[in-house]
């Protein structure tokens, strides 16, 4: 599971012109999963997010998580965060997960963030979304689940 993080002054999401979703101060999450993903997944980034320390202390220093300033997410689904582009000059997306699976997925990723009282809004699973971003920064993040399991099974 790959998770793009931006740090967000404000940040929204359309689908056919209409906002299905909209934040303040807080974190846009373009969210991609794969086929080989599973709840583990979901969890590990949702608790790495949730604490990562990318917003400005009272000495300006990044310091805190989205949870310290009480910020928003958005959760916005993204398939091709996994794009095979290796080849040629149009990008596979063989390692995204089928809709059914990702959805699933998705859905279990917002509920780790609500679980933790963060607000979440989200885009609308498999539309075609425009995504609006006042970013904060900019502090853009990517994190990648396969690499929290490597150093959970290092016990580090």
């Amino acid at each position: 599971m790959i998770a793009v993080l931006q740090r967000a002054a404000s940040a929204a999401v359309c689908v056919e012109g209409k906002t299905v979703g909209e934040i303040g101060k807080g974190l846009l999450i373009l969210l991609g999963v794969a086929e080989e993903d599973t709840k583990q997944d979901a969890e590990l980034l949702a608790k790495k997010i949730l604490a990562c320390r990318i917003f400005s202390d009272e000495n300006d220093k990044m310091n805190l998580s989205v949870r310290d300033v009480r910020g928003e997410v958005l959760v916005v689904s993204n398939f091709t965060l996994l794009a095979n582009y290796a080849h040629g000059n149009r990008p596979d997306y063989m390692r995204a997960a089928k809709p059914m699976l990702a959805n699933e997925l998705y859905e279990y990723f917002v509920e780790q963030i609500r679980l933790d009282g963060t607000s979440v809004a989200t885009g609308e699973f498999g539309a075609d979304m425009r995504v609006k971003l006042t970013g904060d920064g900019p502090v853009t993040i990517v994190m990648d689940s396969n690499e929290l399991k490597k150093k959970k099974e290092k016990g580090i």
